[in-house]
């Protein structure tokens, strides 16, 4: 698999991570005595998701600039 589509897969991944995790966290604050720290959860798949959602949204204008026209597996 190629390094674009690993990145893209581990994207899609952490989507579902994080939609998880902000479901949860709605739960446990709803809770009678909520634990606070717990509304940060969310945060480290979201800073991943900005990384990698920043890097696919980049991909296809810098690989027009090279000149190429799509991954190299696609020969």
């Amino acid at each position: 698999m190629s390094w674009h589509n690993w990145i893209r897969q581990a994207h899609r991944w952490l989507a579902i991570t994080f939609t998880v995790t902000v479901i949860v966290t709605f739960v446990a604050l709803a809770q009678e005595n909520p634990v606070v720290w717990i509304s940060y959860v969310p945060l480290l798949p979201l800073a991943l998701l900005l990384i990698t959602g920043l890097y696919l949204f980049v991909l296809p204008y810098v690989v027009r600039r090279r000149g190429g026209r799509g991954t190299a597996g696609a020969s």
